[in-house]
């Protein structure tokens, strides 16, 4: 099967072609020499918890076959808009919009069997400590570029919040403003029921009254406490909350992007035009299959769902930040916790694989060339340009201009921003 490409996106693709192949062939030796500079101002974060399988979504292999136990792809692979690069066939409007997307085929760490780890890792590039709390890639970017004007706060979660998607040493000043159901906004902006406008104001009256006349808080962490309330006040009003009625989007552009997930997509776009400097969507709150991306055993079979729900919804996000002219200032990166191996279980499902995935990076204003990075014949080793999740983060923070090999400070303790990783130089123009 063959994805049709028009004329502006084979001049766009061949281009992206030969940048990625001059990618693969010098490695990654020359990324040391200067730090990139990208040109981003936003991040949309697609989280896909469960583990999402590079062999049967961005890194399509030989097909294989879970009754005879034989290692391979669940789907048939489709080519793209970029010469050379395939994904399954579930990926079709992905497909033709990638030379706008560079699925990083590489991405390795050495957490495999357990999710909470993992998950932990992918947000703050590293292990789980027992000394220090590490700051999830949110909000470090929240941290050091903070929110794009007055009344707006840097990081939104769309998801549960946990630890591992807090600010960790950097305190609650880099934290973030979470919502879990898109048909209304965040909890913790609304006022409870019986409460009134006059209420709220006598309620804010009396709590900058003890402010006032209580002793100068002397912790910084009370410090940064006692802001994100003042910020959370500065929020609770008409002017921001309004972001989150979707209903001011038409008909027609929210059915287009889909269910629940896609709503999602939606208003991460709008909370980015608002001036939100990072979101983090996460797609592990509507699973389609009884099993989300960690597809072992029967899992597997309804799986397709969930790839074309979001191909559906990011491919809708994309041409939706063209359209509003956000789409080189905004990058959007999917992560989820490790892949799957081209194996099949007892079951027919699949198993963790951390030692190579893939992670998706797409717009950015970054120089995409469909796939960065080689695996084996089945996905299970990488043969060329591996990309560390310090690696990625350091890709992520130099998209948005912010020093990857700056340290912070927890305390006295310094802590590099991504533990040393490197940022994928071939995707800098």
């Amino acid at each position: 099967m063959n994805t049709p490409i028009n004329r502006r996106r084979w001049l766009a693709a061949a281009t992206a072609s030969t940048g990625c192949l001059l990618a693969q062939g010098e490695g990654r030796a020359s990324q040391t020499s200067s730090r990139p500079a990208g040109r981003a101002e936003h991040v949309i974060s697609i989280w896909l918890g469960g583990g999402m399988g590079q062999i049967d979504t961005f890194d399509p292999k030989r097909i294989g076959d879970p009754k005879a136990k034989k290692p391979g792809s669940y789907y048939s692979p489709i080519d793209t808009a970029v010469e050379g690069v395939q994904v399954c066939e579930h990926l079709p409007r992905m497909a033709a919009q990638m030379e706008r997307i560079t699925a990083v085929r590489s991405v390795n760490h050495g957490v495999i069997d357990e999710h909470a780890a993992a998950t932990n890792r992918m947000h703050t590039g590293r292990d789980i400590s027992g000394t220090v709390t590490y700051p999830s890639i949110g909000s470090i970017i929240a941290n050091q570029r903070g929110a794009i004007g007055d009344g707006v706060p840097p990081y939104v979660l769309i998801g549960y919040p946990n630890v591992t998607r807090g600010p960790g040493f950097l305190g609650a000043q880099s934290g973030y403003l979470y919502l879990t159901d898109t048909s209304r906004g965040p909890a913790g902006l609304s006022r409870p029921d019986g409460i009134t406008a006059d209420r709220q104001a006598r309620r804010e009256a009396f709590l900058e009254t003890l402010r006032y006349a209580g002793k100068t808080a002397a912790d910084q962490r009370l410090k940064d406490y006692d802001a994100a309330i003042q910020q959370s006040l500065k929020l609770s009003g008409p002017e921001f909350s309004s972001v989150f009625d979707l209903g001011r989007e038409s008909d027609s552009l929210r059915n287009e992007y889909g269910g629940e997930f896609g709503q999602r997509c939606l208003l991460s776009r709008r909370l980015v035009e608002r001036g939100v400097r990072f979101v983090e969507v996460s797609h592990n709150l509507n699973f389609l299959n009884g099993a989300g991306w960690d597809v072992h055993n029967a899992g597997i079979v309804d799986q397709h769902r969930l790839i074309a729900e979001l191909d559906h919804a990011v491919a809708t996000l994309i041409t939706d930040l063209e359209r509003v002219d956000m789409l080189d200032k905004t990058l959007i990166m999917i992560t989820t916790e490790f892949g799957r191996p081209p194996e099949f279980d007892s079951g027919g499902g699949r198993g963790h694989q951390g030692k190579a995935f893939t992670c998706v990076l797409a717009g950015g204003g970054l120089r995409h060339c469909g796939a960065y990075g080689q695996t084996d014949e089945l996905s299970k080793t990488i043969l060329a340009d591996p990309v560390s999740v310090p690696d990625f983060f350091a890709t992520v923070c130099s998209a948005l201009q912010v020093d990857h090999a700056k340290t912070l400070y927890d305390g006295d303790r310094p802590v590099p921003i991504t533990d040393n990783g490197t940022p994928i130089a071939k995707l800098f123009g």
